[in-house]
């Protein structure tokens, strides 16, 4: 049965008023101007010293104007979700609005990819010098290859791992190794996992705003999931496959809080203890998970023991790693050498300091910067209970992990692919905002117009 909710949160409704508007624009517009001073000065300083290492700044990409066999596909997806997204999404029953999101999901990810083409597209992503399927031969036995990972990070090491392999722990290759095994082999069935695992992100941030806000303003926000600019980047890379795991972890964890469930903290855990293995910037995710706890925190007052499977699933993945000999943290060391000595020991903090920010602002799209805006405006007045301002403690959050791997020097370039796991928690800000249609609108013209202009790095 097909039941009515409301369409329009009191928080959107109170501020959907001329002036609220009108600060929203000129939260946008803001988003904009940071924008275009990344490009122009981001454009001079490569063009005088050459020291940023991205072909069109502050992106990783080529300016490369084309059309491709997904541009009708992707237009006609924009179309309908901008048309009748926000209507389903109020009116369909929940049951049915998560794999329609994820499927919706799924398909503008995957018409987007296609823009460049199924072989460019897709296919060979994660098969560049710099990807994981490169090294799959070396790690025909496992266990050696994991007690041998850290002599082979730094860039002067013999046979040192290319960028990707030796910028994350092995898990992420441990990944594709283990999809070859079982017969799906190549860039394309490597590239379909990371898109159709990457989308269910979107599924597991709404389960998490209905857990800790309220339903209605998960449903607000599900279109904008779907629609984000961030796609262009999640079709086919891997850390649309990390921020999935980070998303599950982060939902699981909220579903253990509220429904005082042991398994579901388990599982929790065992993703949270994952999701470092997969990448060492993400281990900020914790500054999610402890909103979430904070937020949930009736729950671990009326059941503490929940702690107890929440701990023993996050140690399980660790403890396997170190048992078969990978050190984690010696890793990391190293891996902070071999950081400065590429690229990142001569890209200049103080343009990426704030360009990052830019590059932001272009997979999260003008909406989020007006949602940011009355994040910031619900936080300041509303108390912690009503649901919109749990939303916001939860986005604010995300902010907050993202603001520290920026401030780390560690995330100097290329962040609109490496902090899809944060961005997509900045999203749900949207649910705030009135009259979605416009604003997704806005959301899907920036992504058409960052995929058929720019061919993407990665």
């Amino acid at each position: 049965m097909i039941r009515t909710l409301p369409t329009t949160q009191p928080d959107a409704a109170r501020s959907a008023t001329p002036r609220g508007l009108r600060l929203d624009l000129y939260a946008a517009a803001a988003a904009v101007l940071l924008v275009t001073a990344a490009v122009l000065v981001g454009r001079h300083i490569q063009g005088t010293s050459h020291t940023l290492f991205v072909g069109w700044p502050p992106l990783l990409g080529s300016w490369e104007p084309h059309v491709g066999p997904g541009t009708p596909a992707a237009v006609l997806m924009a179309l309908a979700v901008v048309v009748y997204g926000p209507h389903l999404a109020a009116r369909l029953p929940w049951r049915a609005l998560l794999p329609v999101t994820w499927g919706a999901a799924t398909a503008w990810i995957c018409s987007l990819a296609l823009i460049d083409g199924w072989h460019r597209g897709i296919a060979v992503r994660l098969t560049t010098r710099y990807e994981y399927l490169q090294v799959i031969d070396r790690f025909h036995d496992i266990p050696a290859a994991l007690r041998d990972f850290t002599q082979h990070i730094l860039l002067h090491s013999p046979d040192n791992w290319p960028a990707h392999i030796a910028g994350h722990p092995p898990a992420a290759t441990l990944t594709f190794v283990l999809l070859d095994r079982i017969g799906l082999r190549g860039g394309g069935w490597a590239g379909m996992w990371c898109i159709t695992v990457g989308a269910t992100a979107c599924v597991a941030v709404l389960v998490t705003i209905r857990a800790l806000a309220d339903e209605a303003l998960a449903r607000r926000a599900a279109p904008f999931l779907v629609l984000a600019p961030a796609a262009v980047w999640m079709g086919a890379s891997a850390d649309a496959y990390f921020a999935a795991v980070a998303a599950w972890a982060i939902a699981l964890l909220a579903l253990a809080v509220t429904g005082r469930s042991l398994w579901k903290a388990g599982v929790s855990g065992l993703l949270f203890g994952l999701t470092c293995y997969l990448s060492y910037g993400l281990t900020l995710v914790a500054l999610i998970a402890a909103a979430v706890l904070v937020l949930g925190r009736d729950g671990i007052r009326g059941r503490p023991a929940l702690l107890v499977p929440l701990l023993a699933g996050l140690a399980v993945v660790p403890t396997a790693f170190t048992l078969a000999g990978f050190d984690w943290w010696e890793a990391y060391r190293l891996l902070v050498t071999r950081y400065y000595q590429g690229a990142g020991g001569t890209r200049p903090y103080g343009y990426w300091v704030w360009a990052n920010l830019a590059c932001t602002v272009l997979i999260t799209g003008l909406a989020t910067a007006a949602g940011l805006r009355r994040t910031g405006a619900v936080l300041v007045r509303d108390r912690l209970g009503t649901p919109g301002a749990r939303l916001a403690l939860l986005v604010s959050a995300a902010l907050l992990a993202l603001l520290v791997a920026d401030l780390s020097g560690m995330s100097k370039a290329e962040t609109e692919r490496i902090w899809l796991p944060f961005a997509l928690w900045l999203l749900p800000a949207c649910a705030l905002l009135p009259r979605p249609r416009a604003w997704l609108m806005a959301q899907a013209a920036l992504a058409l117009l960052l995929n058929h202009l720019l061919l993407t790095g990665w």
